[in-house]
């Protein structure tokens, strides 16, 4: 079995963080009214994409009603569509939709995680919660080993991943389209959160997370072998 499956094996069946845990089994049992006929996946979720992916996404935490709801991060809400719309125009995603975790679509050089598995009350883990959960992100970092490009969405992506990475935050800055690169010769690009606070307000638009996504792929396209995909 590849390592990474073991690992995403041992992320669901973590329970460390109790109020993560009470939090995430109590918005499955009682259910968005929309989706009350659904049963909701309830646990820590797995990441999820290609084990041979040179780009990488960084988010923070499953939504809620989304990949608690579904059980694959970005799936079943609006930050989802609007994330995986994007991959499917770059070429990363199969499909521009993603509903369910067995809708069908794949991810190609491409593999999305997150540095907090559980949905946290007001989508906000506590430091201690990310603290717990950050080895679990740093040795998936090692575990893929083909990364070349990170995009990480929002800053709290971006600082969790500098520090699952052994990096200092105070040497590299977020924004938007920001290029970061790293000591180890990876390029780290920074990218608005695809929330829906963000979208429905036009801090993101469509073409400017397309945009995101179309700069990954020229740097990927420069690296040794960049004609994948």
């Amino acid at each position: 079995m590849h390592p990474l499956v073991v690992l995403q094996d041992r992320i669901v069946r973590c329970g460390q963080c109790p109020r993560l845990r009470d939090w995430r089994e109590e918005v499955a049992r009682t259910k968005r009214r929309a989706y009350r006929e659904q049963e909701y996946w309830g646990k820590p979720v797995p990441s999820f994409g290609d084990p041979a992916a040179r780009l990488l996404l960084v988010g923070l935490a499953p939504g809620a009603h989304g990949a608690n709801r579904t059980g694959r991060m970005f799936t079943g809400d609006k930050s989802g569509d609007f994330l995986y719309r994007a991959l499917h125009e770059t070429g990363f995603a199969s499909q521009p939709a993603s509903v369910s975790a067995d809708d069908g679509l794949r991810l190609t050089d491409c593999y999305i995680t997150a540095p907090v598995r559980c949905a946290p009350p007001d989508n906000k883990p506590l430091p201690e919660e990310i603290a717990a959960c950050r080895p679990y992100l740093v040795r998936e970092l090692e575990l893929l080993t083909a990364v070349r490009v990170v995009v990480a969405l929002g800053r709290l992506g971006f600082d969790n991943f500098l520090a699952a990475s052994g990096l200092r935050r105070a040497a590299f800055a977020f924004g938007h389209g920001a290029e970061n690169p790293l000591p180890d010769g990876r390029l780290l690009i920074g990218c608005y959160h695809p929330s829906q606070q963000n979208t429905s307000t036009g801090r993101l638009t469509a073409p400017m997370l397309r945009a995101v996504f179309e700069r990954a792929r020229e740097a990927l396209a420069a690296t040794p072998g960049g004609g994948k995909g």
